[in-house]
């Protein structure tokens, strides 16, 4: 009468939806020496955005066959870990820091600005996938509070004038 923690349902692999080979080729070279098992899946994850700059959402059925789960568990897992993405990253990444210290120290004028100029809120990218604003925790730079990361250089103590200034430059930057 006990409960009984097997079930009918079976795994059923998926293939990689082949839309690109050359992209199927370095994902599985990048995992090529990692165990068919769960433990690796994180790493997996770091590995095929190191070699692409993401992981694709056409990779999916790939690890779920590779690590013998489902598409689902794949992207959620993928979905559960902030710094893996599903799509490409911006040419330019600028973080803004809500850290207590910054926001002190009025960072909140220096976000819309970013926002304003760049025509896009936090956590979106711009239509034309040129410049990604994210927001950011306090790291332990409070020193230069205000501050922004541009591609993960430092800026700060930064003015909303200087948002603009660098807002502006960081644009048109983006336009060549």
């Amino acid at each position: 009468m006990g409960l009984s923690t097997r079930h009918s349902s079976r795994f059923t692999p998926v293939d990689f939806i082949e839309e690109n080979a050359e992209l199927l080729a370095r994902v599985q070279q990048a995992l090529s020496d990692l165990a068919p098992d769960g433990a690796d899946l994180l790493k997996a994850f770091h590995r095929i955005q190191s070699e692409l700059g993401y992981v694709p959402k056409a990779a999916i059925p790939y690890l779920a066959s590779r690590f013998k789960t489902t598409p689902a568990d794949i992207y959620g897992a993928i979905s559960f870990y902030s710094e893996v993405h599903t799509e490409p990253p911006p040419r330019i990444l600028v973080e803004w820091c809500s850290g207590p210290a910054c926001l002190l120290k009025g960072s909140l004028r220096i976000r819309r600005v970013l926002e304003a100029v760049f025509g896009c809120v936090m956590g979106e990218t711009t239509s034309d996938n040129g410049i990604g604003l994210r927001l950011v925790q306090c790291d332990g730079t409070c020193h230069i509070a205000p501050q922004i990361r541009v591609d993960h250089d430092y800026i700060g103590p930064m003015s909303a004038p200087q948002a603009v200034q660098l807002a502006r430059e960081l644009k048109a930057r983006n336009l060549v």
